[in-house]
């Protein structure tokens, strides 16, 4: 029994140790193998073995981005303004045997590489240009940091300036500028809105005079209409009337003729037409031969007509 037994462990001992001799290695990840204390390879995802007892895992890499927040530096800007600036950091692993290798702290290492960098790029800069240039120092870092944390097979993708905190007095300074900026663009949004509404009534205003003036245009143009519609009208009338006077007179003429009247008749229409005659205003007249023979009655006529 003993015997047996002894080869019963001696077979899972040799079991756990074949067992722990694979490797399996996920997803964004990498692994550093040592072999002896030196490097030996590099490994990717998939299944892998190792020599027990020589060959050791030196170092797990995740290659996935990361992100790192660092607290606020203190930084002095170009004007001798001191802020406080912290920033975030977005890194990704590229060489797993330079990272495991090239420093040993690499988070801290970045932490410091950001800020010196921060200090050296504000330091060239106003105030005002800090609060406005962000993109700008964003761009100037992460160039700066991918250079450096190069050889630590770091590249750094981006580098944002997450918050800028100046001094109390000049937050105070700039909060008081900011409600004055507010107060005129209120001012001149106030101003535009009374000036809208002055020209809307001036228009208003305007529209009504037009409408007033063609109204009343309008209005003289049928008065224009109807006075000469009703001048015409009287006209026509007057037309009228004397058409039908001269064509009373017409018939009244040929009603006598065909009549044949004797001579009496007609020095007695002559008679008639005389007194008509005299009975105007004219001082002379003039008396026909044709009623000459009636001597005393013409004679009656001339001193009624002189007398008037």
């Amino acid at each position: 029994m003993g015997p047996i037994i002894a080869i019963i462990v001696l077979l899972v001992v040799v079991l756990a140790i074949v067992v722990s001799c694979i490797k399996i290695v996920p997803q964004a990840h990498a692994v550093v193998v040592e072999r002896l204390g030196g490097y030996l390879d590099t490994w990717s995802v998939g299944l892998h073995f190792k020599t027990p007892f020589i060959d050791r895992i030196a170092k797990r890499v995740n290659l996935k981005e990361q992100v790192v927040d660092f607290p606020p530096q203190p930084v002095i800007t170009k004007d001798n303004v001191t802020m406080q600036i912290d920033t975030v950091v977005y890194f990704q692993i590229t060489d797993p045997k330079l990272f495991a290798y090239g420093v040993e702290n690499p988070i801290m290492a970045i932490e410091n590489l950001t800020a010196t960098t921060l200090r050296n790029i504000i330091g060239d800069l106003e105030l005002d240009e800090t609060l406005t240039s962000r993109e700008t120092i964003n761009t100037k870092m992460r160039a700066s940091l991918d250079v450096a944390t190069d050889p630590w097979g770091i590249k750094v993708n981006r580098v944002e300036l997450k918050n800028i905190i100046p001094p109390q007095a000049i937050q105070d300074a700039m909060e008081k500028q900011m409600k004055a900026e507010r107060e005129r663009r209120e001012a001149i949004l106030k101003a535009e809105g009374e000036k809208k509404s002055t020209i809307l009534v001036a228009e208003g205003k305007k529209e009504s005079a037009i409408l007033d003036a063609e109204a009343e245009k309008q209005a003289a143009i049928l008065r224009a209409e109807a006075r000469k519609e009703a001048t015409i009208r009287e006209a026509e009338g007057q037309a009228e009337a004397i058409l039908k006077i001269q064509q009373a007179n017409a018939d009244g003429l040929r009603f006598l003729k065909e009549a044949q009247p004797d001579a009496g008749v007609l020095q007695l229409k002559s008679l008639e037409a005389f007194a008509k005659a005299a009975d105007g205003k004219a001082t002379k007249i003039i008396i026909p031969s044709e009623i000459q023979g009636v001597a005393g009655l013409a004679k009656s006529v001339v001193e009624i007509a002189s007398e008037k």
